[in-house]
């Protein structure tokens, strides 16, 4: 972080008001609940912290950094592929709406701020994508930019265990304090991997985000 201005725009980025509708996304965590896998605050920190370990250390933390150095060398080809590499990990339509239309709803804010980044946007940018991009232009380094979209993830999720469980917010605070070292190891993972030890490992992440569309009863939309 070189500024002040830099933390301030990652605080603006990662807070939960950010007119973007992330509140409306569990991404399969509410039918993990309605499948009793997920029922109380120790089963909520194993399950965020499989995600971390599984999930974000080897899929969007590893691609918003290299999406942010390609939006710092103006490269488009790495971005258009690590857009659609992001994209095609996604393994429910749940899972890609919620990466599109999130991202679609960063664009038209930053349309609003007048933004928009002068080349490179694609037709369906990823959150994280666009997210890199934000951080980009507005001076924070990669691995700040990491820490914030984790911070974000791990906030929201509690957000959403909040609505759906009986777990009350003391509950929540045990649960942040438990994962922001292991957040910060997932940082640490993501930073040493290569490429081609990228990709999620997550099939109960994805069986419940599948099982989520035809649930009957649903506070969320993923």
């Amino acid at each position: 972080m070189n500024t002040d201005l830099g933390l301030l725009g990652l605080l603006q980025l990662v807070s939960p008001a950010l007119p973007i509708g992330a509140f409306a996304w569990s991404q399969g965590l509410e039918s993990a609940f309605e499948l009793g896998w997920v029922h109380d605050e120790a089963s909520l920190g194993a399950w965020l912290a499989g995600v971390l370990d599984d999930g974000l250390a080897r899929l969007e933390l590893p691609v918003l950094a290299r999406q942010h150095a390609a939006w710092q060398a103006q490269d488009g080809a790495l971005l258009y592929q690590w857009n659609a590499w992001l994209l095609a990990n996604r393994e429910t339509r749940e899972l890609v709406e919620e990466d599109v239309q999130l991202g679609t709803a960063l664009v038209r804010l930053l349309k609003g701020l007048d933004m928009l980044p002068a080349h490179g946007l694609m037709a369906q940018p990823a959150y994280v994508t666009m997210f890199a991009y934000t951080a980009q232009a507005r001076g924070v380094a990669a691995r700040q930019a990491m820490l914030g979209f984790g911070w974000a993830w791990l906030e929201n999720q509690l957000a959403v265990a909040c609505k759906a469980l009986p777990l009350g917010q003391s509950a929540a605070q045990r649960l942040i304090e438990q994962l922001r070292p292991r957040l910060v190891a997932a940082i640490d993972d993501a930073e040493r991997w290569e490429d081609n030890d990228l990709g999620p490992a997550l099939p109960g992440l994805a069986l419940a985000s599948a099982w989520h569309e035809t649930q009957y009863s649903r506070l969320f939309r993923s």
